[in-house]
């Protein structure tokens, strides 16, 4: 399968995870284009990544709980096999895919991406998966369609945070469809080419790497295309503090935080801040997308 994302990365721009490094570059036989054989990203090649244990151990999973540790403390208490994604709405061929089914006819990447949350945060993170629009395409998208809507599992029994009413329940997201068509949008269903921790999001989740990591929606089970803006948790809970689209803005600020700069996670608290990349640093590849919107009004 033809993958759209161009590769520039060199070894030199990885540096934790070493056996992790290693054993890709025996893999693929790489010399001086390393990760840059396999691995895609749009801004500078100066960051390191973060490691495992900063990525599965600082997280915002409200399913299991709300402080950054609850995931890793409650999420493997979850289930994620066997999993099932339903696709419908406007698509030639609706139906229940089996996760399994779904991963033998996709080919996997490693992407490695600047991931950001609220709270002005920021990872460097190596995931695995493949392009959201490869599955959109699996499944048939009708000329109609302009939205994508996503729903996370609802399984209270399993993800303990459910059983409070912090947001409504189950979490749901959505973006336009040229947004999740876009070569960037990856469906995860890995990091540093292990399987997805479930705190991460297990065992497939949607990665959109110029938008706030609460835009990223985990252990998806539903996919929907419409014709209508679909309603999103955050939007929904705080409308007033998070809109539908949820790019990254260092120019507006949340009500209750500037997001002119971030720090990076495992840097420690009194790390130096820098400054926020519009876009998140993918200001070059995606910034058409919204040519002629008001970027304060549309959020």
């Amino acid at each position: 399968m033809a993958h759209r994302w161009k590769n520039d990365l060199t070894s030199e721009d990885v540096t934790p995870e070493k056996y992790w490094l290693t054993r890709r570059q025996i893999i693929t036989g790489a010399t001086s284009l390393g990760l840059g054989a396999i691995a895609g990203s749009a801004f500078a090649s100066d960051l390191e990544l973060n490691s495992w244990e900063d990525i599965t151990n600082y997280n915002n999973f409200y399913e299991f709980g709300t402080d950054k540790g609850d995931p890793a403390r409650y999420a493997g208490e979850l289930v994620t096999s066997p999993w099932s994604i339903e696709i419908g709405g406007l698509v030639e061929r609706p139906g229940v895919y089996d996760f399994q089914d779904i991963m033998s006819q996709m080919t996997v990447e490693e992407r490695i991406y600047r991931f950001r949350c609220v709270e002005a945060w920021s990872m460097v993170i190596p995931w695995n998966g493949f392009e959201l629009a490869d599955l959109l395409n699996l499944a048939g998208v009708q000329d109609s369609a302009e939205y994508v809507a996503f729903e996370t599992l609802y399984r209270p029994e399993q993800m303990r945070g459910q059983r409070f009413p912090t947001i409504e329940w189950p979490y749901v997201e959505g973006l336009r469809l040229d947004e999740a068509m876009h070569p960037l949008t990856l469906m995860a269903t890995g990091l540093y080419d292990k399987p997805m921790p479930n705190q991460n999001g297990a065992p497939i989740r949607l990665v959109v790497p110029w938008k706030y990591g609460f835009k990223s929606i985990k252990s998806i089970t539903k996919i929907s295309l419409t014709t209508e803006q679909p309603p999103t948790s955050w939007n929904k809970n705080q409308p007033r503090e998070y809109g539908f689209y949820s790019n990254v803005n260092p120019n507006v600020d949340h009500p209750r935080w500037s997001q002119a700069t971030e720090r990076k996670v495992g840097q420690g608290l009194f790390a130096r801040r820098k400054p926020t990349l519009m876009f998140n640093g993918y200001e070059e590849e995606v910034a058409h997308l919204y040519e002629g919107m008001d970027l304060t009004q549309y959020f």
